[in-house]
């Protein structure tokens, strides 16, 4: 018997479910904080665009939060220390304090946590052995391999990723005898793939291991006991960050479809986030793990690009000096207006960063500091085009990068797994160059790999 309840949901059930349900917002008194929590290797950054969602259907912006975790990737070995990583203990008591921090500043008793991927074991982990179960009222995971990327007995079982090792044993523990692996009294909704998850597969492809039986399947992201959404094609990270995903998780929340998943434009969006870099506290200059810690006496400089050409329209519109914090900001945007945004620190390269424009307010705009490494170094120019919320998908998107719609470093036919595509230019002139995604389009300049230049072409959706 299994008390999990499973709603499959296509483009058009969605739409014809938008249109026939009864719209609305949640009462004026009814908005509990909402905790977002990033995945591993992530930042708080990824859930601009469904906080945007939140604020266009009426959510207050200062009832939702995203978190910051300094060092966001796991260790190899959960009981092994690890430079830079973090291990499940300390990714749980992190969360803990801030939903404390939270409680703290909106006098509220409860929270909404959502969490994409490794963020739900974080959250799973407080509820259960982290006093956090009379503080969550709602819980909604995306994507999170709750029953492992693999579940293979003998096969790297100190990873917290492992669905046969200790931690995810604990963690999916029946708790009646339905065999329910959810901790209440909070309801729990669980948003999966119908199969382009790359972490929820039947061959180890995506771990590295082609032709190895995972023993997981499109279903492992499910909990029994807990409300689950499958959604056709999205990918590991949609299963957040899509408006697909944004609807699953507003009707769940609200018992209503959201009045809109298109984000709502503001007149005078006001910018701001952090500057983070690689590397471990005491060293930040050396290694190349990604971290979430503000660097330092970075600088930031802003400019109005021309849509067409990235070209600079005129001189700065924006610069700061950071301080101890990593913030940039704030800066007011003009709507539909693309930006570079030029990131100088020392011990990176001079980022140059191409958005599209912003129609919204945030203050997670984070910005990393990158470095050159020894594969590009005999290139005149690189530009990587970068997609934080989602994957690349040869099959299912219409894609293009300078020209082509074939992409380096992502397969043509194994779906949807990969979020980065990167050139090495041998022509170093300076020059536009364009990514375009299902109708979103980044256009940058190519900059000097001599003159310590990288540049990125960042989609927002």
């Amino acid at each position: 018997m299994t008390t999990s309840r499973r709603t499959v949901l296509t483009a058009l059930g969605l739409a014809a479910a938008a249109l026939a349900g009864c719209s609305s917002n949640p009462s004026a008194v009814d908005y509990p904080p909402v905790v977002f929590v990033h995945g591993n290797g992530d930042s708080a950054a990824l859930w601009q665009t469904t906080m945007w969602r939140f604020e266009s259907n009426g959510w207050p912006r200062d009832r939702l939060y995203a978190i910051n975790v300094p060092y966001p990737s796991s260790r190899d070995d959960d009981t092994v220390a690890q430079a830079g990583r973090t291990s499940t203990a300390e990714h749980m008591a992190f969360l803990r304090s801030e939903v404390d921090a939270v409680l703290a500043r909106t006098g509220a008793q409860q929270v909404v946590l959502m969490g994409n991927s490794r963020g739900g074991y974080a959250i799973r982990n407080y509820i259960a052995r982290g006093g956090g179960a009379a503080k969550v009222r709602e819980v909604v995971l995306g994507g999170t391999p709750n029953h492992g990327v693999w579940a293979i007995p003998g096969y790297r079982e100190g990873s917290e990723f492992s669905g046969t090792g200790p931690f995810l044993k604990a963690l999916n523990a029946p708790r009646n005898a339905a065999g329910d692996e959810i901790d209440g009294p909070a309801r729990w909704l669980t948003v999966r793939s119908d199969g382009n998850d790359k972490f929820a597969q039947p061959d180890g492809l995506w771990i590295g291991r082609p032709g190895l039986p995972t023993f997981v399947t499109a279903a492992g992201p499910e909990l029994r006991g807990a409300t689950s959404v499958v959604i056709p094609k999205i990918d590991h990270r949609e299963t957040s960050f899509s408006p697909a995903a944004f609807d699953a998780s507003w009707r769940f929340l609200t018992g209503a479809a959201p009045l809109s998943t298109t984000v709502q434009a503001e007149a005078a969006p006001v910018l701001d986030g952090i500057v983070s870099g690689l590397g471990v506290a005491g060293n930040a200059a050396a290694g190349n793990v990604s971290n979430n810690l503000p660097v330092a006496g970075a600088t930031v400089e802003i400019y109005a690009t021309d849509p067409d050409t990235g070209a600079r329209r005129g001189g700065p519109a924006h610069r700061r000096t950071v301080g101890a914090d990593g913030r940039w900001g704030p800066f007011t945007a003009t709507p539909g207006t693309p930006y570079e945004f030029v990131v100088t620190a020392q011990g990176y390269a001079i980022t140059h960063i191409y958005r599209s424009g912003f129609p919204r307010s945030s203050d997670i705009v984070h910005l990393r500091a990158e470095r050159i490494v020894d594969a590009e170094r005999s290139a005149q120019a690189v530009v990587s085009f970068t997609r934080p919320r989602g994957y690349f998908d040869l099959q299912r998107d219409t894609v293009s990068f300078d020209g082509s719609s074939s992409l380096p470093d992502v397969p043509p036919t194994s779906g949807a797994g990969v979020a980065a595509s990167k050139r090495l230019l041998a022509d170093g002139t300076d020059r536009a160059i364009v990514g375009t995604f299902n109708g979103e389009k980044v256009v940058g300049r190519t900059w000097p790999l001599a003159g310590g230049h990288l540049a990125f072409l960042e989609l927002t959706y």
